[in-house]
């Protein structure tokens, strides 16, 4: 059995970074998109960093922000890893090392060819993160599923690791791990009751319904 890597993102309260700590995710989104329902704080995201065990990684979310931004919240909060989900190329990601980069790609027609591109240009590139394709005024977190199918069918062999993303739900994710064999899973909306809220049953079923899946 291969172990499924597990990243919640959004999370807003340290009551619910200690349930993602709980339940045996390795990952928590920290949004620092500020139009963004799900969006924290320098304060906020430093008392949930308080909360975390050492073996959750906190991960900084940002869409198209300025270096110097991304730059500055990695050394207040001492991250060493960074979700990128706006339109930066890949020497934007370059000038971010040495911090890791999980670059976020809508899954399109031209997603193999950014994947490429990454991949080949961005040395401090950790993973690729691939996502539904935006809806308007939103840059993940749609909560539409993408076609797991033709991701499959993909040749990987050389990709960086993928992570899947898209519209999880407890109820789904064992099926898409089955069916695209990622090395992670992120979610967000699909363990909110209502968008931007944060459920911790659900963020408990999700994170069993993958502890449960063997690949």
């Amino acid at each position: 059995m291969t172990r499924m890597r597990i990243k919640i993102c959004g999370i807003k309260t340290p009551e619910l970074a200690q349930v993602v700590v709980d339940c045996g995710a390795d990952a928590i989104g920290l949004n620092f998109v500020t139009r963004s329902l799900r969006s924290v704080t320098s304060d906020e995201a430093q008392q949930i960093l308080q909360t975390l065990s050492p073996w959750v990684e906190p991960v900084a979310l940002f869409a198209d922000a300025s270096t110097e931004q991304v730059m500055t919240v990695a050394k207040q909060m001492s991250l060493r890893t960074i979700q990128l989900h706006g339109n930066e190329p890949v020497s934007y990601g370059n000038y971010l090392s040495p911090l890791r980069v999980i670059k976020a790609l809508a899954f399109d027609d031209q997603f193999a060819d950014q994947v490429a591109q990454w991949q080949s240009g961005c040395a401090n590139l950790a993973a690729i993160l691939v996502d539904a394709p935006p809806a308007a005024g939103l840059t993940g977190g749609t909560g539409q599923t993408i076609d797991w199918v033709k991701l499959a069918q993909m040749k990987r062999d050389d990709w960086p690791p993928l992570i899947l993303a898209g519209g999880l739900t407890p109820l789904n994710v064992a099926q898409a791990i089955e069916v695209v064999k990622p090395y992670g899973v992120d979610v967000a909306s699909g363990v909110e009751k209502q968008r931007g809220i944060k459920d911790s049953l659900l963020i408990q079923a999700f994170c069993q319904a993958v502890h449960d899946v063997a690949i």
